[in-house]
């Protein structure tokens, strides 16, 4: 079809098709240069890195309407397709899991749609006062993120609406009170983020179309595999087979020339903040700034100054080798294909680095997301496979000693002064290093009176205190560590079965122990009987 110049052509009667707007370039195929090809290291500071990222973003193409946007990014929800005539709000991006204005290709999509229509376009994030076991640090990071992307988009003359409430109570009314023709959505594989979505399309009126975009993962969830993958091996080339057509850099959104989101009366986050009835017990930390310029810099600072050490040091919870990047990741405040693309850049100077950065960031990453997609059970033990489920049967009766509560756990009560170390780490700072991690989660195995106590504890404990917890790699994470998920059988021993065994001599073996415990302060304590 061609575009349409004009809102009022006679016997319009409707927009143009979404579905043909997610089908264009169907043939096309994407051939990407490696980004050490196509940008040197230029920048300097902080300050160039930003202008290089937005001048890498123009070079793809000046908008999104001139970028080969790929189709299969987006899926249909609803069973209108098509925009109505008479929609002076234009499209909304309803925002969820992809908190962010650049590098956000659900919000790209909804400026294309609403570029080629020359409708107005909106950006709504619906807040709830409660979400399974966030805290205020984990309320107050994401709204700081959310301050920045309203500035964001009220220099390009989006709106930006924070609707307080209920996605399914409050963007229904909003998209009729505003007369919306179009919604699109992020996507997240959980189960409430997923119920959201499904009451939404369900309130939402007939004639308006609700589109979704993975704006987190590279290659699309139901591109990469229509199936629970078994492992990373069984993932791996699925995905990298697809990088050449998915890795693309990013087009710029720009300031939107239809509609006037520019007079929107700011958002009152004192009050959105004074709605909340999360756990306030757990405050914000001072290590990670929240939003995307934070996550940004974050970004710069270990591509310049860790990545050359993180494939040698990444399982030393001493060494300074690592992303750091996990809180903005999980709130969406950055891109992970941002992250990937910038960090391959320094391909010819740290290949192994970047190679093993890039296995993480995107292979295990998007791993997490297939299981908790295609797994309704993927944080109990019925998600589990057979052979783990059943060797921590046959293990249930073994004798734990000790047995801790988890008040002694989430307190860093237990004999062993690393564990009480890292625990303490999470606490303190909203962060564990990812191999302590995972000993971390085995010793709950160890120590709890039942696998699907220590999974509970494991999960609630990770959520409650980390800044990247109730997220997929959070919960197969777990799910691993406790239940062999991702992993394969070994030799049997009591409790675990055929589960991976950890211990502390084998941590003593991998770094500095002693310097670990001495930096974090955890105390060896003595089982009180009762």
């Amino acid at each position: 079809m061609k575009r349409t110049k004009t809102r009022s052509a006679a016997g319009a009667g409707k927009k143009k098709l979404i579905k043909d707007e997610s089908s264009s370039d169907d043939e096309e195929t994407v051939q990407v240069q490696s980004p050490t090809e196509k940008s040197k290291l230029s920048y300097k500071n902080f300050e160039q890195f930003i202008s290089h990222m937005q001048e890498q973003r123009i070079a793809s193409a000046s908008n999104v309407h001139e970028f080969a946007f790929r189709k299969r990014r987006v899926h249909v929800l609803s069973n209108a397709a098509d925009v109505k005539e008479q929609c002076k709000g234009g499209v909304v991006y309803w925002m969820s899991r992809d908190a962010r204005v650049q590098d956000n290709w659900a919000l790209l999509f909804a400026q294309r749609l609403a570029l080629k229509l020359e409708l107005p376009l909106s950006v709504v994030f619906c807040l709830v006062p409660k979400f399974l076991n966030a805290t205020l640090r984990h309320y107050m990071f994401m709204l700081g993120g959310l301050q920045e992307v309203e500035q964001q988009c009220r220099d390009l003359n989006i709106s930006f609406q924070l609707l307080l409430g209920p996605a399914v109570e409050r963007l229904p009314a909003f998209v009729v009170a505003e007369e919306i023709g179009a919604v699109v959505c992020d996507f997240a594989p959980l189960r409430l983020p997923r119920q959201w979505v499904t009451d939404v399309v369900k309130a939402l009126p007939r004639n308006v179309p609700l589109t979704q975009v993975d704006a987190h993962n590279i290659v699309p969830l139901w591109v990469t595999s229509e199936k629970q993958e078994y492992a990373a091996r069984t993932i791996r080339n699925k995905i990298n087979s697809k990088l050449s057509e998915y890795l693309t850099e990013f087009p710029p959104v720009i300031k939107h020339p239809h509609g006037n989101g520019q007079k929107d009366k700011p958002v009152d986050w004192a009050a959105a903040e004074a709605l909340l009835t999360c756990d306030r017990s757990v405050d914000v930390v001072d290590w990670a700034k929240p939003g995307y310029t934070a996550g940004s810099r974050q970004l710069y600072e270990f591509c310049t100054r860790r990545l050359r050490y993180f494939d040698e040091k990444r399982n030393d919870p001493t060494a300074d080798a690592l992303s750091g990047l996990s809180p903005w990741l999980h709130f969406g405040q950055i891109s992970a294909q941002r992250c990937a693309l910038e960090v391959q850049r320094y391909t010819s100077m740290h290949k192994a680095s970047a190679d093993a950065f890039c296995e993480e960031a995107i292979v295990r990453r998007e791993l997490a997301d297939n299981f908790c997609y295609y797994n309704e059970h993927y944080d109990s033990l019925k998600g589990l496979h057979d052979w783990a489920y059943q060797t921590l049967q046959e293990h249930r009766t073994d004798e734990r000693n000790p047995c801790y509560s988890l008040e002694e756990l989430e307190q860093s009560r237990t004999y062993d002064d690393l564990w009480n170390s890292a625990q303490l780490q999470l606490v303190k700072e909203g962060k564990m290093h990812g191999f302590l991690r995972m000993y971390w989660a085995k010793k709950i195995l160890e120590w709890t009176a039942t696998p699907e106590l220590a999974l509970e504890y494991c999960i609630l404990l990770n959520d409650k205190y980390s800044l990247d917890g109730r997220d997929p790699n959070g919960y197969v994470g777990c799910m691993w560590s406790i239940g062999g998920l991702h992993d394969q059988g070994w030799r049997e021993r009591a409790i675990f079965g055929k589960i991976r065994f950890m211990n502390y001599q084998g941590c003593k073996r991998k770094f500095d122990v002693n310097a670990y415990v001495m930096r974090w302060g955890g105390k060896v304590h003595k089982k009180q009987e009762k």
